[in-house]
């Protein structure tokens, strides 16, 4: 298999016991020799402080660190802050995007949607960041139409934006169609897709279920099958993971951004799969 620019996204540890585990994953995730890492921030910048600790120490093992940014709910000066306080540090790499107001939260601040963010940033500090943005193969689950879900991310990419991450999925035709219907709308940036190992089926079940993410019928019957064996609901999840990847990549995917769920196991074992 050809060599594939692959990346990682972690969430911020909530105790140091996590944040010493996560450190060993980095170091184990490394020998795959990822393009960066990036790090995930809560509903209205609520892990703020704890993605800015786990991009310091991603940094400090010597690997590009990318903390998300979500904007609503947020003001610009609330928002140069933050950009200046990554910047003293050295980063110059971010996933932006709207986010979620946090729970009780009325107002929107000053952004409503991620291309004002984009825009704000070009506006205010230039080509100075690599900006990567999120992209939807099933559609954003809020959006009711397809083809204005397709407007608002080609927006997003003239806004300023570099590159971009789909969610996960398990569907690669929805993949290639959403890639030829942006580049249909003139989106010439690399479009990364997101994967999601099988850690649990259940919770990611539950994930794909609130996002709209659809799992084919005979991976759910197959796994609901295997039922509380797990070393067969992992094979299972290996090979149904890597096939995707393999397709993925045959059909011209310019990358691979796995989803870890701060946990190395399944992830090294597909990239090695992959002769990664």
């Amino acid at each position: 298999m050809k060599t594939i620019p692959i990346s990682f996204e972690f969430f911020p540890p909530n105790t140091p016991v996590g944040s010493e585990k996560l450190r060993a994953v980095v170091a184990q995730l490394a020998a795959v020799k990822p393009e960066f890492f990036s790090v995930t921030y809560g509903a209205g910048g609520s892990t703020r402080d704890k993605t800015l600790a786990t991009v310091r120490d991603i940094a400090a093992l010597g690997f590009e660190a990318a903390p998300h940014l979500s904007c609503v709910g947020s003001t610009e000066a609330g928002i140069a802050d933050i950009l200046a306080t990554y910047r003293a540090q050295g980063i110059r790499r971010l996933v932006a995007l709207r986010g979620d107001l946090p729970s009780g939260t009325a107002t929107a601040g000053d952004f409503r949607y991620a291309s004002e963010l984009i825009e704000f940033i070009r506006r205010t500090q230039g080509k100075d960041w690599f900006i990567e943005v999120a992209a939807y193969p099933e559609y954003h689950p809020q959006q009711r139409y397809a083809r204005r879900d397709l407007e608002h991310f080609a927006h997003k990419v003239k806004a300023g934006a570099n590159s971009a991450i789909t969610q996960f999925f398990f569907n690669p035709d929805a993949y290639f169609h959403f890639v030829d219907e942006v580049r249909a709308l003139g989106v010439e940036v690399p479009i990364v897709p997101g994967i999601m190992p099988i850690h649990n089926f259940a919770k990611i079940a539950q994930f794909a279920a609130r996002d709209g993410i659809e799992i084919p019928r005979w991976v759910a019957l197959k796994m609901e099958g295997f039922m509380d064996d797990a070393a067969s609901v992992r094979a299972f999840g290996i090979e149904v993971v890597t096939r995707l990847c393999e397709r993925l990549v045959a059909g011209g995917a310019p990358g691979i951004h796995f989803y870890t769920l701060n946990q190395s196991a399944l992830t090294l074992e597909i990239c090695r799969r992959l002769g990664l």
